[in-house]
């Protein structure tokens, strides 16, 4: 019996997955767990794998194509099987609210307009595609489709709309002049799923980033007391981002309204702390989450951060492994950065940027001493708290730095 391969979600504010790559055809052979395609979604890019053996009988959504997750992207059968009426139907009922075959029906004017013809006709065109010519006053008429049987996708209408802005805009001398040598990379796959999702957590909410310094020369004098300790009895390298981590997640119990997401207009406050700690990839960035990482030691929650990081790099990290976090850190110290703004993952209200460790000289009383300085920048929403809290939240993270024994308890 045929198999529905569907569009899966990838976190708990994805709306849209888009199919980048099919790795196979109508007709091809696959087996159980063949990679058949490539989607992407949030930051987030993953194979598709085949749910049994047979053969692919029907792809629905092209490729660059975006849907809800929960659409049915493709079936797998049989050689020869035919999809039943029951499939078809299902097509049919999820046509409307996605992408892949979503049609409608222009206004019919007056009967006796002789030349309304065309604007009777129905119009093959995607939801998102359609909006988008809506909102840019475009004749969904005059747009060419190139999807399954002319279907207008979201990538014809941005073609007019790339069009409409190269014939808007004057000749440069660049352009005209064959000397200059450029090089143009195309934005797909997880590049363009993060330049859109960054994009779109800067239109949608009010971000506001505060920076602040920790003297971590205690904390790092702790870590080389005890980190052969820790290796030896747990098989665990301890890092100055552990303790950071440690640090965040009972800052955040204390303070639940940075714990929190904005979601329809509410502020949800979470008691569980799902930690994201961002992970720079060859193609782009991703974020594991440590599940309820409040309810874990030190020594477990680094465990954690370091199995989930290598699972990430080796493209092995699981998509219930990527969705749901609360908070998320991201540290950009191994490239000499200090401090920085780091932008929101939505729909969380916090996110905090770690920079490099700089020895500088300080007075601790009437002595002058090196010490390590550690620079913080925390940006939240600022719909969902004010500066006052946010500072306090960093505040919290910067005493439990700076008291390191409170991290072991």
């Amino acid at each position: 019996m045929a198999a529905e391969v569907v569009m899966p979600k990838l976190g708990m504010a994805m709306k849209e997955g888009t199919v980048s790559t099919w790795n196979k055809k109508v007709g091809d052979s696959v087996s159980k767990g063949d990679m058949i395609a490539s989607i992407n979604s949030e930051k987030i890019e993953m194979e598709i794998e085949a749910p049994q053996d047979g053969v692919i009988l029907d792809i629905l959504v092209q490729e660059d194509v975006g849907v809800p997750p929960g659409t049915i992207i493709c079936y797998v059968g049989n050689p020869n099987e035919q999809l039943t009426e029951q499939n078809s139907s299902a097509n049919e009922l999820q046509a409307p609210k996605n992408e892949v075959a979503a049609a409608i029906s222009l206004e019919e004017p007056p009967a006796n307009a002789a030349s309304s013809k065309k604007s009777k006709e129905t119009v093959r065109i995607s939801p998102i595609a359609r909006k988008i010519a809506e909102s840019e006053n475009i004749n969904i008429e005059t747009i060419q489709g190139t999807g399954p049987k002319g279907r207008i996708t979201k990538a014809d209408v941005e073609k007019v709309l790339a069009e409409r802005a190269s014939e808007s805009s004057p000749q440069t001398v660049e352009r005209d002049n064959p000397a200059i040598n450029k090089e143009t990379l195309p934005v797909a796959g997880m590049r363009k799923v993060i330049a859109g999702r960054m994009h779109n957590s800067l239109l949608n909410s009010a971000q506001l980033t505060i920076n602040m310094k920790a003297d971590v020369t205690d904390l790092l004098s702790l870590q080389r007391e005890i980190k052969e300790v820790i290796q030896q009895r747990h098989s665990v390298k301890i890092s100055l981002t552990d303790f950071i981590a440690r640090a965040v997640v009972l800052s955040l119990q204390e303070h639940k309204q940075m714990n929190s997401a904005y979601i329809d207009n509410e502020i949800q406050l979470y008691n569980h702390v799902h930690l994201g700690m961002a992970v720079a990839l060859e193609n782009g960035l991703v974020v594991p989450v440590v599940q309820h990482a409040e309810k874990m030691s030190l020594v477990e929650l680094a465990a954690e951060i370091k199995t989930r990081a290598a699972d990430a790099r080796q493209g092995q990290l699981s998509t219930d492994r990527m969705q749901g976090s609360t908070f998320t850190i991201t540290n950009l110290g191994a490239y000499g950065v200090e401090y920085f703004t780091p932008v929101l993952n939505p729909p969380e209200t916090g996110i905090l940027g770690v920079g490099a460790t700089e020895d500088v000289p300080m007075y601790k009383g009437d002595d002058l001493q090196r010490r390590n300085v550690l620079p913080l920048s925390l940006t939240f929403d600022h719909r969902v708290l004010d500066g006052a809290p946010a500072a306090n939240f960093l505040g919290t993270i910067k005493q439990y730095l700076e008291q390191p024994i409170l991290l072991l308890l």
